[in-house]
């Protein structure tokens, strides 16, 4: 059972990291005007899918990574909207916020561990044996 436990807290754990990972790659995107065709977590066939707008969200069956599909980022294309037509600050902005959001949880996650610790735990003297050392010092 306690296997079982880690195991699943191992995949929780692992989404989370992939879910802030790739949620860098689509608010850049976005935000650079570059058209996303799916944000996916997980990988192979779907599980649930839902389209808003002109993306396509979903959860596949197997929790080992997850994709932001943005249109002409394999290949050339000629839509201004595409990432292989932006200038390459912007794809650089997109490719490197997913790690930068990455750094960030880490920063946010230590900061939410240390922030909230109760303190050091100081050791109080409460009884001095009859003839110890302590005792005999005062």
């Amino acid at each position: 059972m306690n296997g079982i436990l880690t195991a699943v807290a191992a995949i929780i754990i692992f989404a989370v990291l992939i879910f802030v990972h790739e949620l860098g790659h689509f608010i850049a995107a976005k935000a650079l005007g570059v058209k996303v065709m799916e944000f996916a977590l997980g990988m192979g066939p779907k599980i649930v899918s839902k389209q808003w707008g002109e993306t396509i969200y979903s959860i596949r069956i197997f929790p080992i990574g997850g994709f932001c599909a943005m249109e002409g980022e394999d290949e050339k294309a000629t839509s201004e909207r595409s990432f292989s037509s932006k200038k390459p600050w912007k794809r650089l902005i997109i490719l490197f916020s997913g790690a930068l959001m990455n750094i960030l949880l880490g920063f946010v996650l230590l900061v939410g561990l240390t922030s909230t610790s109760t303190g050091f735990v100081v050791p109080e003297i409460e009884k001095i044996s009859i003839g110890s050392a302590a005792e005999e010092s005062g």
